[in-house]
């Protein structure tokens, strides 16, 4: 009964505004009229406010504003014009949600707010205003369908725009430089620490999980709640200030120590540290500082306390400096901020509150860990061997960026085969074997099993850690990779520009490093995606691979204010880059097609 009546109001509502259009607004009223009060309709310029504004001497903005349970039809939107002289260019649409509509099936809509980029080309340059046509078409939840909308709309072209609009011009790391500039203090250091708290939701914190954990588990018996806090603390405030330190450096004299640091020296040498810690959980020996370095810390009193919590200060200030290379959007803003500007001093506490807000997991963790972990018994023993055995894996992760995959492999394999001899699987089960040693047995054949594997994987050379066949491809993925040109200095890149200009090409440029974890991510998971590799088809991908962190690295990464990777810049088809599209960390297809097309839209 309820569709029957929908489309009864629906055709009435068609046959009345058909009739007579002059009178709409009265017209809407008297149709409506006998509907509740709950089913009352808006007028359609009260549901969908739309507005066209000119940003640029050569680009329009269409906003629409759609009340809460009403709807626009992407595919129902239209732009054009009846000037001659000026011709509308290629505009793509956001992504909308997919709704099966009772009148055109499975549909994309818009529902709240909405932007959208719209070039244009005049043949008169001293045009004053643009003549706009645009057509549009939605609904109301449950309710009515509207008829086509169309309105003439015009524009007029300012002498100077408005630094309003000049932020939809703007990078989303140029734009966190101009808040920092704007904001005042406290503003700017609540945003960073909610910045920062948001970046440990990404990759870059999960090495700083089993580390901090190992420094908690590695006090034994002796560890109490109040101990772990201070560890803790003592862990995020290293790290934090660290943090800091290296980005007031890397800002002032554009100089990145944690991508300096990324070779293969100083990563051998963190995860030898990180295999003496693993040792020293399995009980070959206790790691403490040198009786006399204790008496002075201490204040003249043997107190091992002081030691470890200055252990776990040495171990969060290397991990700022080792772990986390990757360059994030806030950490990039903040970073143009002190080069443009030379003001170190809040430069410097934005990104103290970021390396604060991206402890906060690592406090929960901490704190928890101390109250969780059991006091006494071989269970603290067997919980000590279990973050040894971290440890190790943890080490083998950071190996993984300087050496080839076949090598790491085999350290992998034999990090299963050897913690399964442990477990005691090549022993006979006796026959009073408890539950528990059955179980471990059984892990330890599961581990053994696929230590074997792994050397498998890394004798035929095309496996990983974690798909050792490297041959299972979903739907939505596929094995050809896309096809980059590597350019390694700026001449090179000049000549590759030009020569996208003489073909009319849009060009990516996409900044990659072996320890850019997020960069890795990109590759594995994004453009292995089918539908990222077809938007992606008449694009020219160019890659600069900034491993070595060279003279020519370094040159390149500065010249377009970048301070590492990951970054993807963009250049339209006369070689000049589109800086308001600038894509700093990762993200997953959906998110990376739909920043193309706003790119395509250009």
């Amino acid at each position: 009964m309820y569709f029957f009546k929908k489309i009864f109001i629906f055709y009435i509502f068609l046959f009345s505004y058909s009739a007579n259009a002059i009178n709409f607004e009265e017209r809407l009223g008297n149709i409506f009229s006998f509907i509740s009060s709950d089913d009352e309709v808006l007028h359609p310029d009260d549901a969908f406010r739309i507005s066209l504004s000119v940003i640029s001497d050569d680009r329009l903005v269409l906003k629409w504003q759609i009340e809460s349970g009403y709807y626009l039809y992407k595919d129902k939107f239209s732009i054009s014009t009846n000037d001659p002289s000026v011709l509308i260019g290629d505009y793509v649409f956001p992504i909308g949600k997919l709704k099966d509509d009772l009148a055109f099936g499975e549909v994309e809509v818009y529902y709240n707010d909405g932007r959208l980029l719209v070039p244009f080309n005049s043949e008169n340059k001293d045009i004053t205003d643009l003549n706009i046509n645009i057509s549009y078409q939605g609904c109301k939840e449950g309710s009515i369908c509207y008829p086509p909308i169309e309105k003439n709309l015009t524009v007029s072209i300012p002498d100077t725009f408005d630094e309003v609009y000049e932020e939809t011009l703007l990078s989303e790391q140029d734009l966190i430089t101009k808040n920092l500039k704007d904001n005042n203090l406290f503003i700017n250091v609540i945003s960073f620490f909610v910045l920062g708290f948001l970046l440990a939701l990404t990759p870059c914190v999960f090495p700083m999980i089993p580390i901090l954990s190992g420094i908690i588990v590695g006090e034994g018996t002796s560890i109490t709640r109040a101990k772990a806090i201070m560890l803790t603390l003592s862990y995020v405030l290293a790290m934090a200030l660290t943090y800091a330190l290296l980005g007031v450096i890397a800002g002032l004299f554009h100089f990145n120590l944690q991508a300096a640091s990324q070779n293969i020296w100083a990563i051998s040498l963190f995860s030898g540290v990180f295999v003496l810690l693993a040792l020293s959980m399995f009980g070959f020996y206790e790691l403490q500082l040198p009786r006399s370095w204790q008496n002075k810390l201490s204040g003249g009193q043997s107190n091992s306390g002081h030691s470890t919590i200055t252990g776990a200060a040495v171990m969060g200030a290397l991990s700022a400096v080792i772990v986390g290379p990757c360059v994030a959007p806030p950490l990039a803003g903040a970073l143009l901020y002190i080069s443009q500007t030379g003001d170190a001093q809040l430069g410097g506490l934005a990104l103290f509150a970021m390396g604060l807000g991206f402890g906060v997991p690592l406090l929960v963790i901490g704190i928890s860990s101390g109250e969780l972990l059991p006091r006494v018994g071989a269970w603290m023993d067997n919980i000590k061997r279990v973050f040894g055995v971290i440890m190790l894996g943890v080490a083998i992760w950071f190996l993984e960026r300087v050496f080839p995959t076949s090598f790491t492999l085999i350290l992998w394999a034999a990090l299963f085969i050897i913690s399964a001899v442990f477990l005691g699987t090549l022993e006979k089960i006796k026959e009073h074997s408890s539950n528990w040693q059955r179980l471990y047995k059984g892990l330890g054949f599961l581990m053994l099993f696929y230590g074997g594997i792994l050397i498998f994987a890394a004798v035929s050379g095309k496996g990983t850690l974690l798909d050792p066949f490297n041959n299972r491809v979903s739907s939505n993925t596929s094995t050809e990779a896309l096809t980059f040109t590597y350019i390694s200095n700026l001449e090179e890149l000049e000549t590759q520009l030009l020569q996208s200009k003489l073909e009319n090409k849009t060009v990516m440029l996409d900044f990659y490093a072996d320890w850019c974890v997020e960069c890795k991510q990109m590759e594995k998971y994004t453009f292995s995606d089918l539908s990222v590799q077809n938007i992606l088809g008449d694009i020219k991908l160019l890659k600069a691979d900034v491993t070595q962190n060279n003279d020519d690295d370094k040159a390149l990464l500065k010249h377009f204010d970048l301070f590492g990777p990951p970054a993807i810049l963009f250049f339209d088809n006369e070689s000049a880059e589109i800086k308001s599209q600038r894509f700093i960390g990762f993200a997953k297809p959906k998110k990376f097609i739909n920043h193309i097309r706003k790119v395509k839209s250009l």
